[in-house]
């Protein structure tokens, strides 16, 4: 089994994930505007260059999303994309990347369990956590 988390966007789906893979390494593996599926013909004219579908590949790990249909977006709560990175070298990199033009809610430092930990909402109203868990 796989779980892996999907992200809605109000229209910045495409922009949003060329930013993660920037931020994150990875690669951008699929992508279908909703102008590119069966349902084009079906599909109003503001939403055609939308993304329907995208998938992100970092590592083995996949992060999915879309854009909402017209009036079903809801802003992002009660969850965060969390990221366990291996070094306290990579965790700052990837924090100070993903924070640009975003809202950091926690700064990132050494806590109890992590040797870095730190909050943020990204440009594009996504919360997410960066540990770097300390052992044992």
């Amino acid at each position: 089994m796989q779980l892996n988390p999907y992200l809605q966007f109000n229209g910045q789906c495409e922009a949003a994930f060329k930013f993660y893979e920037k931020c994150l390494g990875g690669k951008i593996a699929f992508t279908m505007t909703y102008g590119e599926s069966p349902m084009a013909n079906e599909t109003p004219a503001e939403l055609k260059g939308k993304v329907m579908h995208t998938r992100l590949l970092v590592g083995d790990k996949v992060l999915m999303g879309s854009d909402a249909p017209c009036g079903r977006y809801n802003e992002p709560k009660g969850f965060s994309v969390t990221l366990g990175i291996e070094t306290p070298e990579e965790a700052e990199k990837v924090f100070k990347a993903l924070s640009e033009k975003g809202k950091i809610t926690m700064p990132i430092e050494e806590t109890f369990w992590a040797h870095r930990f730190g909050m943020l909402v990204d440009q594009f109203g996504i919360p997410w956590m960066v540990n770097c868990e300390k052992e044992g």
